[in-house]
């Protein structure tokens, strides 16, 4: 089959992308920044990129064939302003409708949200309204609805073990007593593989979930007995969506506007009506208890494919990598720093810096890395809890902590961070490794930051005695780290 695949540098379109070529397909992935698309490897298929934004462009190239067989509809806009998602998510649906009129496609698959409730949060409202419109076109719709997606890097998950992992005591929004029916995001694929080109689907919208209908907290306490840990919870009636979007805010991993659209959705019963899609394909699911299971083997693993964390949108802004990997000039305040580096020690330094952040921390002022987290966070930043997706490998595009992965080439040495913490400027943080005939090996470390107006230079000059210490600290560490057995080791 030829099949378009939107959404490919998502959580679910990493995911679907190795199994399509692992059966032959011929894929042509829409991906806004093809810096952050890396296809996968050794597979019997053929992968295509197309960039392409379909908030401002429906035209998808003169190279593109003239016949799809299948398109994949997985665009979201949840994690973007508080209820502006509405708006986007139209835009989106529209231009896509415009870029596939006239490519002969027999079949648009779109993963959404469950709507049985007469009463819609407005993400699932629009969630619903971008089925309507997808309907609306000429070509049928197969629609999968799902609740919560249980797998290692999903946004769900990655809240339950937020707050199971920090809180041993929990006094938590009455939410937690909404009943949801969870999937197992490998049922998930299978399913949205299962159903292309089968015409029995076409026209057609299911519920999809797992054998489980569980509360929140039910979820929360399974997922604590899968960890081996003693959690309490109790449930407040008096806390506001207000509150609880900043409970959520401040304990979890989450940004502040994923945290209101989320809580507004938990307030609502998500269950099937039925399950008739998995039993005609006689897929029984995972039980929520197993898919927990899964999901740590995975994380155990470091083979996590895939993190919504890693998304744009999960930061202050849904910009694109291309945008800030030119690292300005002029108007900007430096920090410059280098170290040489023994012969033969450039593996071992080059790994060191590809595993800063996250479990290992920052080599040096840890402590005053993770209080700047916290002051970010209370100024609605995205703070330090977004970690990074992989321990050891990172790529463009990547979130690490409160930066995003502009630049990762390890042969060339170099690695290009952008701030995404608040800041009143904007802020690039760059490692160079450089190998000189005749000279020994030095690793740089370049600070910018470009300052927005007096209060930015204002800023800059109050850090400028942190920088002194721990910048200097944190490169000379980098360089003289050795890895122990344990690999969350972390350097304080």
């Amino acid at each position: 089959m030829r099949i378009l695949l939107t959404g490919a540098t998502g959580y679910i379109g990493k995911r679907i992308l190795p199994v399509l070529l692992e059966e032959g397909h011929e894929i042509w992935c829409c991906v806004r920044d093809p810096k952050r698309f890396v296809p996968p490897k050794h597979s019997s298929g053929e992968v295509h990129t197309l960039t392409i934004d379909f908030l401002k462009s429906h035209a998808l190239g003169e190279e593109v064939p003239k016949q799809f067989d299948v398109a994949y509809y997985l665009m979201h806009s949840l994690a973007s302003k508080v209820n502006a998602f509405e708006d986007l998510e139209e835009k989106v649906v529209n231009n896509f409708l415009k870029a596939v009129e006239g490519k002969g496609l027999k079949q648009i698959i779109y993963l959404s949200g469950m709507v049985n409730n007469e009463e819609l949060s407005v993400h699932l409202r629009s969630r619903l309204k971008v089925e309507e419109m997808l309907n609306s076109g000429k070509t049928p719709v197969t629609t999968l609805r799902a609740g919560i997606i249980v797998g290692s890097g999903s946004a769900s998950f990655e809240i339950i073990r937020d707050l199971v992992e920090k809180l041993p005591v929990m006094v938590a929004p009455r939410w937690l007593e909404t009943r949801i029916q969870p999937i197992a995001i490998r049922d998930v694929i299978d399913l949205l593989d299962r159903v292309k080109g089968k015409e029995q689907f076409y026209g057609q919208h299911f519920d999809i979930g797992g054998p489980d209908a569980l509360t929140y907290k039910q979820m929360l306490l399974i997922y604590s007995e899968v960890r081996g840990l003693k959690r309490y919870i109790f449930t407040l009636p008096v806390m506001t969506p207000r509150l609880s979007s900043y409970w959520l805010y401040f304990v979890t991993s989450t940004s502040y506007p994923l945290a209101v659209n989320l809580v507004n959705s938990m307030k609502i019963d998500v269950v099937c009506q039925d399950r008739k899609l998995q039993e005609e394909l006689g897929q029984e699911g995972i039980p929520y208890k197993e898919a927990v299971e899964m999901a740590f083997q995975r994380i155990k693993q470091n083979v996590v494919t895939s993190s919504w964390k890693d998304a744009a949108v999960s930061s202050k802004t849904s910009m694109q990598v291309n945008q800030f990997i030119e690292v300005p000039e002029y108007g900007c305040f430096k920090d410059y720093r280098e170290e040489t580096v023994a012969s033969g020690q450039r593996d071992r330094v080059l790994k060191n810096l590809w595993s800063i952040g996250g479990d290992r921390g920052w080599y040096y002022g840890t402590a005053l890395w993770k209080i700047r987290g916290f002051i970010d966070k209370l100024v609605g930043g995205v703070g330090l809890r977004r970690g990074r997706t992989s321990p050891t490998k990172i790529e463009a595009g990547d979130a690490l902590d409160f930066w995003r992965v502009l630049a990762a080439d390890r042969e060339e040495g170099r690695l290009l961070l952008y701030a995404e913490m608040k800041l009143p400027g904007q802020a690039w943080l760059e490692f160079q490794y450089e190998e000189k005939e005749g000279a020994p090996d030095r690793l740089t470390q370049t600070a910018t930051f470009r300052p927005s107006g007096v209060a930015g230079r204002l800023y800059w000059y109050a850090v400028l005695p942190f920088h002194s210490f721990i910048f200097k600290g944190m490169l000379r560490n980098m360089i003289r780290y050795q890895p122990q057995t344990d690999r969350s080791s972390k350097i304080e």
